[in-house]
């Protein structure tokens, strides 16, 4: 015990050093306390052991405040200086005892105070020496009173003193021994613990995935840096610890927890699907920092990968759920880039394998047609004319997808555009006149590729056409400002809402709910986005004239430097 609780057996802790500056600030208390004693009870006192006793207080205070400034600025030689301050305590103390009277005048237990603070600082042997020290002196004076009293004097007051000291200190050495090694293995955790926790951050800085840690209320209590770039998030402004549901774009993040927070507990197999997000970030800054890069564009949107995780810990109540993210915005890139890079080798193929015996087929046709009159053959007729004219247009879907961007330095005005394409739509494909709701477009103005965006909208609209109710203003196109000076076109439409299933698939190409799509104009549209540095989604947003939410395409064109 004593080489363990040592001061000299390693570096002295700053407890040491805190309790003893305590210690001498604690000695010069007590001499004022004396000082007052005195001045109190002058008069009971004759004028030599008065005098004695001012000298004596004095010289205490002095050598208290010189020794409260050494343990102050001179930390060094811990326990020369504990010994050094016992010992003129003991000095001091033991002339006032000598000076009063001795036994009778109660100052014995003034030794209590030197004695404790040994116990508590020193090492056993060297508090029961101190003991010792005190118990020699009491016992001496005690002597020295019976043989100059020249008559019988008790000693049994002594020896109850000295014997209470060695208890004492004895007790309180072993309470502070058993409290300096809890503290000992409190630190020895603490340097543990920061250790992991060193380590912890270092792990979840440099690794991929996100982590996020969050409450039950959705509160985010600790984001890695991979997870406060995928979520758009600076990593800064993430430690202001706000809730998911707070930040606008993790709305599909948010609906995610809750989804899982509601359902854990139940079907285990439910709770460990992992779950996806698509976020539309909002903030200028995060799309110049964290956005997935492809090709030389940059996305404006991410999809992620959820998988959420209860963490639990014996006596804690407070539980804390981990959400896990993976970025697979790139992978999906990838992967549809691998797509169209199979359909740009087959399309030199389609176009000359495939077309010439399409052409032929249909000339055919079309020459049958002239002498065929029975309705069934017509019936026939017109099956093959249809699938040819299908055939083609998935030709020319596959074609257009190599052609790239032209790069317009000014831009135009959307109001143009739309005006020529509805006048189309109205005399090429009988849509009936109000229809189609317009919004007032010519303040809106955004650099794109006029044939591509020409393309895109007429793709849009004629899927809005076809499930739309066709009641007036069933479609609806209006431009509205969006986040980071980013203009957004919606093209909405009144018909029946498109089921998480589909959505989940909607871009993908080949991907078709009508027998008589190809699958690949949604998918043409959103690549046509990209290559313009815009991007295309479907959306659901609370409908400001009915105040419910609704479905619709959302164009986010780039940003407009002149803006």
């Amino acid at each position: 015990m004593t080489a363990s609780r040592s001061p000299a057996a390693g570096e002295v802790r700053t407890t040491f050093w805190r309790s003893l500056q305590t210690f001498a600030l604690t000695r010069t208390v007590i001499v004022v306390v004396l000082l007052g004693y005195l001045g109190l009870s002058a008069n009971r006192l004759a004028a030599p052991r008065e005098s004695l006793y001012w000298e004596i207080c004095g010289g205490y205070q002095i050598a208290a405040l010189a020794l409260l400034v050494l343990s102050l600025y001179w930390q060094r030689r811990f326990l020369l200086q504990l010994a050094l301050q016992i010992g003129i305590d003991i000095a001091a103390i033991s002339l006032l005892y000598f000076a009063l009277g001795g036994i009778k005048t109660g100052l014995a237990i003034l030794y209590l105070f030197p004695l404790a603070g040994g116990a508590i600082l020193a090492p056993l042997v060297l508090a029961l020496f101190f003991v010792s020290v005190v118990t020699i002196v009491l016992l001496a004076e005690n002597g020295y009173r019976i043989l100059s009293a020249g008559a019988d004097m008790s000693s049994t007051q002594v020896g109850l003193y000295c014997a209470a000291f060695f208890v004492v200190i004895y007790a309180i050495n072993c309470l502070a021994a058993r409290l300096i090694k809890q503290e000992s293995l409190a630190l020895e955790r603490g340097r543990a613990l920061r250790m992991q926790q060193a380590i912890n951050r270092l792990v979840m800085a440099d690794m991929g995935d996100g982590i996020v840690v969050a409450d039950r209320k959705g509160r985010m209590l600790t984001v890695n840096p991979a997870a406060a770039r995928m979520l758009g998030l600076a990593h800064a402004s993430a430690r202001l610890h706000g809730r998911l549901s707070e930040i606008a774009w993790l709305g599909p993040v948010a609906e995610a927890f809750s989804t899982w927070t509601a359902r854990d507990g139940g079907d285990l197999e439910d709770a460990d699907k992992p779950a996806y997000a698509l976020i539309k970030y909002q903030d200028e800054e995060t799309l110049q920092g964290g956005t997935t890069v492809l090709g030389g564009r940059r996305e404006l949107a991410a999809h992620l990968k959820l998988r959420f995780a209860r963490a639990e810990a014996d006596g804690l109540s407070e539980e804390r759920i981990v959400i896990f993210l993976q970025d697979v915005t790139e992978i999906e890139n990838q992967a549809q880039q691998l797509k169209l890079a199979s359909m740009g080798r087959l399309t030199a193929s389609i176009a000359h394998e495939v077309r010439n015996p399409l052409s032929a087929i249909a000339h055919a046709a079309s020459l049958l047609q002239e002498d065929v009159q029975e309705p069934v053959q017509l019936r026939l007729l017109g099956i093959v004319n249809e699938n040819v004219a299908r055939l083609n247009r998935m030709i020319e879907d596959i074609l257009k997808l190599s052609r790239k961007a032209h790069q317009h330095h000014e831009p135009f005005g959307l109001a143009p555009l739309v005006d020529d394409l509805l006048s189309e739509l109205h005399e090429m494909h009988n849509v009936p006149q109000g229809m189609i709701d317009v919004a007032d477009m010519r303040p809106c103005s955004v650099r794109f590729d006029p044939l591509h965006l020409r393309e895109i909208l007429l793709n849009l609209l004629t899927n809005a056409l076809r499930y739309a109710s066709g009641k007036p203003g069933s479609v609806r196109i209006f431009a509205v400002p969006g986040a980071a000076h980013r203009l957004e076109l919606h093209v909405q439409d009144d018909g029946p809402q498109i089921s998480a299933a589909v959505r989940a698939h909607l871009f993908e190409p080949f991907y078709t709910t009508s027998s008589k799509g190809t699958g690949l104009g949604l998918y043409l549209a959103r690549e046509l986005c990209l290559n313009n540095g815009a991007m295309l989604n479907y959306e659901y947003r609370i409908d400001d004239e009915r105040g419910q939410p609704s479905g619709r395409f959302v164009i986010t064109f780039a940003v407009d430097d002149a803006a």
